[in-house]
């Protein structure tokens, strides 16, 4: 490896690659550089001051560092993939020779499974009489994301533009500027067509869809919190805005058992992602499995 002095202004060559060259989202952005400025530190503090310093055990040690200060399985393997991430980088740029962390693997996460509301869930949820303008807001927020399983980051940054053939199909940007086309349920239609009547009455100059009172985009938190409230007045237990992005998926392949469109739908690059939904349709078939067949052994 050569003997390059490491120096923060890498990293922030890095940052710069990943957001305008792989076109990946700012909130991954910002994880990445918090990951490798706690690499910075950490190597700062065992006063290792160029790559070549770095050995095998380094990086071991780092990862034990991260495991000392409580970080999760799953998080010590994003810290690690940043880490992956910038060392090709600097190889790619022949700042170093090989990469340390490259055959350094990290613990195995257990497998999570998403939150998911189940249908009834879903009507109980929307079973209400909107009373106000950001109450017909919000029924159309959670009629779109569920409609069409979009993120709440794509909720927040629809325009009124980005409609096709009568509001029935969505363009969407996703992660990494990925562009897809989504269908919007007839539910949703008609809670949008509501909510742009109400949305006339607030003065804005802004041609996105769901607006605050004072006429500016909705944020992230907004959502956030108006569904939270939004499920305790409806007698449900607090739902945070990717549970309906989950159940959209869970609920979809119940019905279709079509993994490929479902990928497609959510905006996935691998399929591999999508294919955490096979475990919950599979958990929703035992269910119905042990609670009808004869001798089932909840029987």
């Amino acid at each position: 490896m050569k003997n390059t002095p490491i120096i923060l202004k890498d990293i922030k060559e890095y940052l710069i690659y990943v957001s305008q060259v792989k076109n990946l989202s700012k909130n991954t952005a910002l994880s990445y550089e918090r990951d490798l400025k706690k690499l910075y530190l950490f190597l700062e503090n065992l006063n290792i001051t160029n790559y070549l310093e770095i050995k095998d055990e380094t990086c071991s040690a780092w990862i034990g560092d991260l495991y000392t200060n409580n970080n999760s399985p799953r998080s010590i393997q994003r810290h690690l993939s940043s880490a992956k991430g910038f060392f090709r980088f600097l190889k790619k740029n022949s700042l170093i020779d090989s990469s340390p962390f490259e055959l350094v693997s990290g613990p195995k996460s257990s497998s999570v499974l998403p939150d998911v509301l189940s249908p009834e869930d879903v009507e109980q949820l929307l079973n209400f009489k909107p009373s106000n303008l950001i109450e017909i807001r919000d029924m159309a927020i959670v009629e779109v994301m569920y409609s069409s399983g979009l993120r709440v980051s794509e909720t927040v940054n629809i325009n009124i533009s980005d409609f096709e053939e009568n509001k029935t199909f969505l363009k969407e940007i996703g992660k990494g500027a990925k562009a897809r086309l989504v269908p919007i349920g007839r539910f949703a239609v008609n809670a949008i067509n509501n909510w742009l009547i109400e949305r006339e009455k607030i003065q804005n100059d802004t041609d996105a869809l769901f607006l605050n009172s004072k006429g500016s985009r909705l944020s992230i938190r907004s959502v956030q919190l108006r569904l939270k409230k939004m499920a305790t007045k409806q007698g449900l237990p607090p739902i945070h805005p990717h549970m309906l992005r989950h159940s959209f998926a869970t609920h979809m392949l119940e019905s279709s058992g079509d993994l490929r469109t479902i990928q497609e739908l959510l905006g996935h690059s691998s399929l591999s992602t999508t294919q955490i939904y096979t475990k919950l349709d599979y958990q929703h078939l035992v269910k119905i499995y042990d609670k009808s067949h004869p001798r089932a052994r909840n029987k």
